[in-house]
């Protein structure tokens, strides 16, 4: 079976300054992976070129052994850092879009969230808070049988105390075979749900660790082990 992501000495370049530059990560299927690294590092970069949204100026992208393509739409749900809904449609009215767009979403998982988060799916999206906005496309992308599932930000625009319910909703929607890549600045939030961490500076791999490695190895958590790398 091939891995659920290969990068292979990837790189992107915007007017010849490199974004990415001989980039090469291979991920296997079933775990969660936190893809970190301060602005600029290059993880924007990295997640539309999996998702096929920007083309490589030399390297491959290999998401289940095919470059990004329409098939690989159908395995890979994707959630973007920013709102992309059509903001005059109701909630139900876009859970039945990506019911009929999508062969592998499951309604009754989206209707059931909803219903936890206290969201009516009668509500019209503009009439939603930002973080309840936010929330509904989480549910969308977690309602998806995928094998990958790339989600920028999930947790940076809603309040503390929604966080623990959504990563709760993270954990318990995917299967066990699927892949979890995960970009945050909220480091501390995340890392007890992570499998293994992914340190991105200038376009480059620096750390592609265990987080069991990490903490038994260097005795530190995730955030230090960042701040200490990185210098906050």
């Amino acid at each position: 079976m091939d891995p659920i992501l290969q990068c292979q000495s990837l790189t992107k370049e915007y007017n010849h300054f490199p974004a990415l530059s001989d980039f090469s990560l291979t991920l296997e299927r079933g775990q969660i992976v936190g893809l970190l690294g301060p602005s600029g590092s290059g993880k924007s970069t990295l997640i539309k070129l999996i998702n096929g949204l920007l083309t490589p100026t030399s390297g491959k992208v290999l998401i289940d052994g095919m470059a990004p393509c329409t098939r690989t739409k159908e395995i890979v749900s994707y959630l973007p850092e920013r709102t992309y809904l059509n903001d005059w449609m109701k909630v139900r009215e876009i859970i039945a879009y990506f019911d009929d767009f999508y062969a592998n979403f499951v309604k009754e998982r989206a209707l059931e969230m909803l219903e936890r988060l206290g969201i009516s799916p009668d509500a019209r999206l503009r009439t939603l808070s930002k973080g309840s906005r936010e929330k509904v496309q989480l549910i969308l992308v977690m309602s998806r049988d995928a094998d990958l599932y790339i989600l920028d930000e999930p947790i940076g625009g809603v309040d503390p105390a929604a966080r623990q319910y959504i990563l709760s909703t993270i954990l318990s929607n995917y299967n066990e075979n699927a892949t979890i890549l995960l970009s945050t600045h909220l480091i501390a939030e995340i890392e007890n749900i992570l499998d293994r961490v992914l340190f991105l500076q200038n376009g480059q791999l620096i750390l592609n660790h265990s987080v069991d490695e990490i903490r038994f190895q260097q005795k530190k958590s995730i955030d230090t082990l960042f701040r200490e790398v990185f210098q906050c």
